[in-house]
């Protein structure tokens, strides 16, 4: 509706009439589904602020202990649970999450989109990932908190630990990644199939950083939680654009 319509509208209505009819309008050009999206990025960024604050306060130390060590040997904390062979998955699961394979798995992925000519969906990638790069660096920078001190670190880190850097950007690169191949993807099961396996995989680096001891459990909490709003917002993003046929639709052609 142009502006002098609107105008003209409202000073023909009665203004209770006027403001029920622009809500309605408002409502039907607003789709459930961004509704959702809108209210989960919300959400994040307010667990992510509760969080942050309890982790400030110290208040959730004393859980954080108890979840690290419950991953560990009863008689020896130095020493995971489970044999070495599952150690060393770990090890293999967490360089998910490091910055070479991200990089490579996006890079991948970019090419893969343009070859496809799914040009707008590549630029929208790019954005999520670097910009979530940019937001993983300085929040580290903000809070500064040290790393666990109660078992030997299982991966070699270098930098501080709220929140987690591998956890935060595994949500950020395979959720975006599964966010935008579900939309350019006409299967619903391929959609369903693509946005597990981005889950999965951004769960199991979290767990994997717990335990091979390098972060508190709260660490990997907030990376996820800045991690999912950050993909859930550029998910919101490729919606709109898609509307506007700004993102195109794979066909297979």
């Amino acid at each position: 509706m142009e502006y002098a319509e609107i105008e003209k509208t409202r000073r023909r209505l009665p203004p209770a009439e006027w403001f029920g009819r622009m809500f309605a309008s408002f409502g039907e050009r607003l789709e459930l589904g961004t509704v959702i999206l809108l209210l989960l990025v919300a959400g994040s960024a307010w667990g992510f602020i509760e969080l942050a604050d309890a982790v400030v306060e110290g208040e959730t130390l004393a859980i954080d202990r108890a979840l690290l060590l419950a991953m560990r040997s009863p008689a020896d904390p130095a020493d995971p649970l489970g044999p070495g062979w599952l150690v060393e998955m770990g090890r293999d699961v967490t360089a998910l999450g490091g910055v070479a394979v991200l990089v490579l798995v996006t890079l991948a992925v970019t090419v893969f989109m343009v070859l496809r000519r799914l040009w707008h969906a590549a630029g929208l990638l790019l954005a999520a990932v670097g910009s979530g790069i940019i937001v993983s660096t300085l929040l580290k920078n903000a809070f500064e908190r040290a790393r666990p001190d109660l078992v030997p670190h299982g991966s070699y880190v270098a930098t501080a630990s709220f929140p987690s850097g591998h956890s935060m950007m595994a949500a950020v690169v395979y959720l975006t990644l599964g966010a935008l191949l579900a939309r350019v993807e006409p299967d619903g099961r391929v959609k369903v199939f693509v946005l597990c396996c981005a889950v999965l995989l951004t769960l199991l680096v979290g767990i994997s950083r717990v335990y091979l001891g390098v972060h508190w459990p709260t660490d990997v909490l907030a990376g996820w939680t800045v991690g999912a709003g950050w993909a859930l917002l550029f998910w919101l993003m490729a919606r709109a654009l898609q509307r506007r046929g700004r993102i195109e639709t794979d066909t297979g052609g």
